[in-house]
């Protein structure tokens, strides 16, 4: 490759720090990097509709388990005082971001990749202890906020990068099957990464995104179905080779043997119900006695000491309790009306990194929303992956944000067709 091809490569996937040059040399100027069109109103709109109701159930399922935690400082306005302050800062963020030009975000891909990559690596090697989940290694800590995954990272860098890429490579893409290759082992990468952190949820998500995300940019379906059998060979090669035991961590094929008695009907012994299964059966509990309508805002029973930690991965049982299923149904159509006007931006944008960016963000809420309700649901077995705007954690709400505020870039004036 001569040196015209290499600088050419360098200024695709660096291009963020010859931007940082260029400002500071004066051949742009910051102005130049923002957008002046409008966004979006019905994704904006979706977005704080969600996040409102949202933060609202999070306060109800979570303060009776704050008035009796010394973490909480028995403070019953614990979760909800610190959830909304970081809803106002990723505010600010998403609007901000709103305003960034997609061009920055495409220049930017590369870097962010390397940077999610070198975040998996050292979480695993100085991981954040948190009581009681000591055996996962998920978190790292970052003064002034508190905790962070990594994995948060991966997920959007996962996106960008798929997005820069195969725009890039289009040509290539569309024409040989081989072209996955290289693309399936950066999805492959960071997810054993994820997965070192005893984060199967997060493993499954990641690879789902990316599988998604590649069908985007023009990935065939037929080729899909030969790498599936790739991939099931390899799987099974190995579960032979070990057992479902050692493939997975301990707790997660306790929990899918769990899943498969409650889904069978099979009835749980006392241990299970008080061990494993205990958080699906409280969870159960709490969906049915809900009913239509629901036992009212605050009523919820299964709070009270019986779901452990309400307020993350199993908020929505408890929005099914005291709303009732009519309600939680309108709260699902939220879901699918957002995922679905994010691909509405996706389809109307520009170039192909816009649209990927915009439809790949817009599958990651979908898909993130449907795995939490059917985990809850004990549709699937229990992954531990948290409800988009409703789940407290700080971090992961602003990094949800910050997405919401890319894809309200994409479709600001001029960068949206007309049509």
């Amino acid at each position: 490759m001569d040196n015209s091809k290499l600088k050419s490569e360098a200024l695709a996937h660096f291009g963020v720090f010859y931007l940082i040059r260029d400002i500071f040399s004066g051949k742009k100027k910051i102005r130049d990097l923002f957008s002046k069109g409008s966004m979006d109103i019905t994704f904006f709109a979706l977005v704080i509709a969600l996040l409102t109701v949202g933060i609202i159930m999070m306060f109800s399922a979570s303060y009776v388990n704050a008035m009796y935690d010394a973490d909480a400082e028995f403070d019953a306005y614990f979760y909800v005082k610190k959830q909304a302050l970081f809803a106002i800062f990723g505010l600010a963020l998403m609007i901000a971001v709103s305003h960034i030009k997609t061009d920055v975000f495409r220049d930017s891909s590369s870097v962010i990749l390397i940077i999610a990559l070198f975040l998996l690596v050292y979480v695993l090697i100085n991981p954040a202890v948190i009581p009681g989940k000591e055996q996962f290694k998920r978190w790292i800590s970052v003064p002034l906020v508190g905790t962070f995954q990594p994995s948060e990272i991966a997920k959007l860098a996962i996106i960008m990068f798929l997005a820069f890429s195969m725009e890039r490579y289009h040509k290539l893409v569309e024409k040989t099957a081989w072209m996955m290759v290289p693309y399936i082992a950066v999805i492959g990468l960071v997810c054993i990464l994820v997965y070192k952190e005893n984060h199967v949820s997060g493993t499954l998500l990641i690879l789902g995104i990316g599988v998604a995300t590649m069908y985007f940019g023009g990935i065939k379906i037929p080729w899909y179905f030969y790498a599936g059998i790739i991939a099931l060979v390899l799987i099974a090669g190995i579960w032979f080779v070990l057992n479902a035991d050692k493939f997975l961590e301990g707790y997660a094929s306790e929990r899918i043997r769990i899943w498969l008695k409650l889904l069978t009907g099979e009835e749980l012994t006392g241990d299970e119900a008080t061990g494993s299964g205990w958080q699906s059966l409280q969870s159960l509990y709490a969906i049915g006695s809900g009913g239509l309508f629901g036992l009212g805002f605050g009523n919820s029973k299964q709070k009270h000491m019986y779901i452990p930690e309400p307020q993350n991965d199993f908020v929505f049982a408890v929005v099914c309790e005291e709303l009732g299923f009519a309600r939680a149904i309108l709260i699902i159509l939220l879901f699918i009306l957002l995922v679905g006007r994010g691909f509405v931006i996706g389809l109307r944008a520009r170039s192909r990194f816009e649209a990927m960016l915009a439809m790949g963000i817009s599958f990651q809420v979908g898909l993130q929303a449907a795995l939490n309700i059917a985990v809850v649901t004990s549709t699937v077995p229990n992954t531990g992956i948290s409800l988009p705007f409703f789940s407290y954690g700080g971090t992961s709400l602003v990094m949800l944000l910050i997405e919401m505020g890319m894809v309200l870039a994409v479709s600001r004036n001029g960068e949206r067709k007309t049509k």
